[in-house]
């Protein structure tokens, strides 16, 4: 599904009950099939101990109050009470088990989704909102949840209920029986009528939802934006309108339950009252007892209550039917960057690079963004990569660490196909430091063996000190174990890539690369990352992409990236010697960091 396709996903139509869907979600069943089981005992011996009630009513009314006898009174009340206490029993030790069970289903759900969701190659995640695929792990899996917890064995205990009373009626008296289930045509018309509606309605109500988390999601992370271009007002507005729609949706699907149920209670009352008059009048003919119509219409009463409570679960179902296209839509992308069957390891990287006749594109129905691309790169070698925004420069490493595969063309490593080789023993021998490097919450020292948890302390500390790690570490009372907070906040940003940069080094990586790496560290601190990395590139091979031309001047090979093609080649002073596009961007920046030299001195 395309961005497009998520963002519109709230004005879409919902669908009907998907059997498909149903079997799906019922699966996650199969596992606890010994508790469910035991779980459905329990609901029956409930229910028909539930069902005996309203005969013992018929016999203390007829024999106990009729013929004045109190003996039989007190049986029957010790009996009632009895059955009480033994079905309050039975319901909390069902009630324990089906919650149990639910919470079980619940983590099994979430952890397949989320472990599922981690093989899902970046194209899944290009453009979709971080907001709406959370909402897919918390709402719609509660959808789902709830569904199984509450809504399967309320089916089970009133389809029971409502079996057991159709029987103990049919027999005790077809006429009467018939004659109160002339209204059940009218209940399915009724019912039937609003299903659709409701159905919709909570859709609505669900996809706004979605969209308020989406909204939350977006705000939080890009909060300092939204102050710094003083966007409050603007994203009140917006915020306002989805929840406002979300409102509205709930609002909505709630007015026409309240709507349906009473009418559903109405009907079940019109069949008592039709129960009343007929048995009244065959009660004053002497056919009937008055104990036998006060337990009749105690059943008829419990038979309304089973059909009302089906129906809402069946509101139910069909939300959780909207969840579960949701959440299947997630579990049934099939990732796109997979080990091939015969997939071997790869042994230890020398460093050797070749893309031959490389071409790239990232949709079908797209231009390619990289055109057959081909050179070699030895191993050791720092290579650089330099152009024009959305040249290809990030493409090309991304080809490289597979996240990516080629369209056309092969990417080589060693000689070996990044495509034949197994993803962990390939990308566990590269590393990657981005521009916007992602740090986690933890400590500082969990942050730096990411990539390496078996790392002793002393190459901790070698890689920490390596990148200036250990010198603001000390600053804290907790050192390397002070806590970063979410995406490290607690740091400032030249702090979180000199973390970045730790983290990469200490996985000891035979190839590198550096995208952007340096661009978010003021000038001393790039500096003396530049005297680190001489050590640390000694013998790795390297892809540095960087704006900032005098970072890379000391590498080996420039490549000059353009509209997908490598323009240009060779090293910094052959470049500079050809007076071609690398030339003109050297100088442009030379000229600029000039300019803005002379009015800082000028300004003192």
């Amino acid at each position: 599904m395309s961005q497009i396709e998520w963002d519109s996903d709230e004005d879409e139509q919902e669908k009907g009950f998907n059997r498909e869907y149903f079997f799906r979600m019922a699966n996650y069943l199969k596992p606890h099939k010994k508790t469910m089981s035991i779980v459905s005992v329990l609901v029956i011996t409930v229910m028909l101990i539930s069902l005996a009630e309203p005969i013992l009513i018929r016999y203390a009314i007829d024999i106990g109050i009729h013929d004045k006898n109190m003996r039989v009174i007190n049986i029957i009340g010790l009996a009632l009470l009895a059955s009480k206490l033994i079905n309050w029993g039975l319901d909390r030790v069902r009630i324990r088990l089906v919650n149990f069970t639910g919470q079980r289903i619940l983590y099994q759900m979430r952890k397949q989704l989320f472990d599922h969701m981690q093989t899902l190659s970046f194209r899944f995640f290009d453009g979709r909102p971080a907001g709406k695929i959370m909402s897919r792990i918390t709402n719609d899996t509660n959808a789902i949840g709830e569904l199984i917890n509450g809504g399967l064995i309320t089916i089970i205990m009133e389809v029971t209920h409502l079996v057991g009373i159709v029987i103990i009626l049919l027999i005790w008296d077809w006429k009467l029986a018939l004659a109160a289930f002339t209204m059940l045509p009218f209940l399915y018309i009724l019912v039937s009528s609003f299903r659709n509606k409701i159905e919709s309605a909570w859709t609505r109500s669900r996809k706004t939802m979605s969209a308020i988390n989406g909204n939350l999601n977006e705000t939080i992370q890009g909060v300092r934006v939204i102050q710094a271009f003083s966007r409050q007002e603007e994203n009140n507005k917006r915020f306002d309108a989805i929840n406002t729609k979300n409102k509205k949706a709930f609002m909505k699907a709630i007015s026409l339950e309240v709507t349906v149920w009473p009418l559903v209670e109405l009907i079940g009352m019109l069949g008592s009252i039709i129960v009343i008059w007929y048995g009244s009048k065959r009660v004053i003919d002497g056919e009937l007892t008055i104990g036998f119509i006060v337990a009749f219409i105690n059943y008829l009463w419990r038979f309304w209550g089973p059909i009302s409570a089906l129906s809402k679960v069946y509101s139910q179902l069909l939300s959780a039917m909207a969840s579960s296209e949701r959440i299947f839509e997630i579990l049934d992308t099939k990732p796109e960057i997979i080990d091939r069957q015969d997939a071997k390891p790869m042994p230890t990287i020398q460093g050797k690079v070749v893309f031959e006749n490389v071409h790239f594109r990232y949709e079908a129905d797209k231009p390619d963004v990289i055109h057959g691309l081909n050179f070699e790169v030895k191993p050791g070698q720092r290579i650089a990569l330099v152009g024009p925004t959305g040249a290809g420069k990030s493409t090309i490493v991304n080809l490289l660490m597979r996240f990516y595969d080629a369209t056309e063309g092969r990417v080589l490593i060693d000689g070996h196909d990044v495509k034949d080789v197994s993803l962990p023993t390939l990308r566990s021998q590269m590393g990657i430091v981005l521009q916007d490097s992602f740090i986690f919450s933890g400590t500082i020292e969990e942050n730096l063996r990411y990539g390496k948890k078996d790392a002793t302390q002393e190459e901790l500390e070698a890689a920490a000190k390596s990148v200036r790690v250990d010198q603001f570490a000390k600053r804290f009372p907790e050192g390397y174990q002070t806590q970063v907070e979410e995406r490290g906040s607690k740091l400032s940003v030249g702090q979180r890539q000199l973390l970045a940069f730790g983290r990469v080094l200490l996985a000891d990586p035979r190839i590198l690369i550096l995208d952007e790496a340096t661009s978010s560290v003021d000038t001393e601190t790039e500096r003396h990352i530049q005297e680190a990395l001489n050590t640390v590139l000694e013998g790795r091979t390297s892809f540095i992409i960087a704006h900032r031309l005098s970072t890379i001047r000391d590498a080996d090979v420039i490549m000059v990236v353009k509209d997908g093609h490598i323009t240009e080649s060779g090293s910094h002073d052959e470049l500079l010697r050809r007076k071609g596009l690398y030339a003109n961007l050297y100088y442009n920046q030379f000229v600029m960091q000039q300019s803005l030299a002379e009015r800082a001195v000028g300004a003192e």
